[in-house]
């Protein structure tokens, strides 16, 4: 499909979608034909678990602060 900047514009998600489901979209100016849109491919996978054994985390660190809780809340005393 190609289409022009300027419908474009006022069509860009339904594009986007279009793109995601295979179709192959061109964007012309004065119906030359300038881009195509594709699917972002990344370059390399990303890689969980870099930083393990370098951090540690507290056994509390999920717990609750009355310090914070009194910033959101206000004090109840």
């Amino acid at each position: 499909m190609i289409i022009n900047v300027s419908k474009a514009k006022a069509n860009l998600s339904k594009l986007v979608d279009m793109v995601c489901l295979g179709e192959k979209v061109i964007i012309a100016k004065n119906n030359l034909p300038l881009v195509e849109l594709v699917v972002h491919k990344p370059k390399v996978k990303r890689k969980l678990g870099l930083l393990k054994g370098r951090i540690e985390i507290p056994d509390n660190f999920n717990d609750e602060s009355s310090e914070v809780n009194d910033m959101f809340y206000g004090d109840d005393s």
